[in-house]
């Protein structure tokens, strides 16, 4: 069969599954107007839900279609019910604003949830003051994109997620912005998925949480002002590209907390003016290149549970400490990245420097050992430390070295 008569084929077929499909549009008149509309529809319509507010809840999608909004209908939980359930594949939801779930202790109440649902698209909708967001559970295929979700959690006890996956693949999460929640996004048993151009901010807990989920990648988010930034847990094959983590502080605070994770990239990432940029135990194969690290507390702390690990052009600049381990033996490479703290010096001129580089210091040893000896945090006496460390090093890991520091930063534009 030529092309021109497979491509005819194909539009003759989509035309007689879709030639009944219908247009209708709702209203918030009656009572379970929306729900009823659902129930009368047949697979493939449209509904076009009107401006208004719909007290309704507990809503039922058990077939293929369309739900538009026009100029934001309201679809409101009263702060008792969970309101939108898709148990069917190849839905699409645009335009709604959905407000007021209830909260439970025993159900994961979610004010859009995917149960075993695939190809569904949630897309441009205002989701505030829900428990979760959006909850996928066994659904693949799915795109999550363009949705504001803000909620107003306080502690981690009483709060959800604003995208919660579990036990999904081939996700797309995608140009959201997430704040409020006990995570901004959470995978659990997630794969093969995507997560692009969010902005997640302002949550309890993480900006980002991975659990078990592998051959995922994000890019080009936003964390920011989150207890902790992103925390990927027991994953492997992780990519992380060109995002940014800003004033993740506190406590106990990370940019990246990486845990029992190998064979994963972090490359070319921003790490401003966070309590730790990323925190490694019991990491190995990590390919760490092209990353900033500026005016944190500490840029890395590199635990001896890690191994063979590559960090290489970094540029490492205003940060109370470089690196902080807890171990006197390293098993991981650091190569060609520029520490502004380096005073060596480049007889060849070939913009490395002769001697190399030793990054963590003898008061970040001691604060290991002894947080409490931070309230001499820039005092006289741990300047003196350093300095004799230096001369007659006895304390500080000496196989934990740059022995091609950078006389001058990488342009990481």
């Amino acid at each position: 069969m030529r092309r021109a008569e497979v491509i005819c084929l194909v539009l003759f077929v989509f035309v007689c599954m879709n030639a009944n499909a219908r247009s209708s549009k709702v209203f918030a008149n009656n009572p379970g107007s929306l729900q009823q509309a659902i129930d009368r529809s047949i697979p493939g319509d449209t509904l076009l839900v009107q401006k208004g507010t719909y007290k309704e809840h507990d809503i039922q999608i058990n077939k293929r279609l369309v739900l538009i909004g026009n100029n934001w209908p309201v679809i409101d939980g009263q702060n008792k019910y969970q309101l939108l359930t898709i148990e069917h594949d190849s839905v699409t939801i645009i335009g709604l604003q959905l407000q007021n779930t209830g909260r439970s202790s025993l159900t994961d109440i979610a004010a859009i949830k995917l149960l075993n649902a695939n190809h569904v698209t949630v897309r441009n909708n205002k989701l505030y003051n829900n428990t979760y967001g959006v909850y996928l559970q066994n659904a693949n295929n799915n795109i999550v994109d363009g949705n504001i979700i803000q909620s107003n959690s306080v502690d981690e006890l009483n709060s959800g997620n604003g995208v919660h996956a579990w036990k999904s693949a081939y996700l797309t999460i995608s140009n959201n912005i997430i704040s409020g929640h006990r995570d901004g996004i959470y995978f659990e048993f997630v794969t093969d998925s995507h997560i692009t151009n969010n902005r997640s901010f302002k949550n309890v807990r993480y900006g980002l949480h991975f659990m078990f989920s592998h051959r995922d990648t994000y890019r080009k988010n936003v964390f920011m002002d989150n207890g902790a930034g992103v925390a990927v847990m027991f994953s492997k094959f992780v990519e992380m590209y060109d995002n940014t983590f800003v004033h993740n502080w506190g406590d106990a605070a990370y940019a990246i907390l990486l845990k029992e994770i190998s064979d994963s990239k972090i490359i070319h990432n921003r790490f401003i003016k966070n309590t730790v940029g990323i925190y490694f135990e019991g990491t190995s194969r990590i390919q760490v290149l092209n990353n900033e690290f500026k005016e944190n507390g500490w840029a890395m702390r590199v635990q001896a549970s890690c191994s063979d690990n590559n960090f290489e052009r970094n540029n490492f600049e205003s940060n109370s400490f470089d690196v902080a381990t807890n171990g006197t033996m390293m098993l991981n490479t650091f190569k060609q990245n520029y520490w502004d703290k380096y005073d060596g010096y480049d007889l060849d001129k070939n913009r490395i420097g002769d001697v190399p580089y030793y990054p963590v210091s003898m008061y970040s040893v001691v604060t290991e050992k002894i947080p409490a000896a931070m309230i001499l945090y820039r005092s006289f006496i741990t300047d003196i430390m350093d300095q004799v460390e230096k001369i007659l090093p006895s304390v500080t890991p000496d196989q934990l070295k740059d022995d091609a520091p950078m006389m001058k930063s990488w342009n990481l534009q």
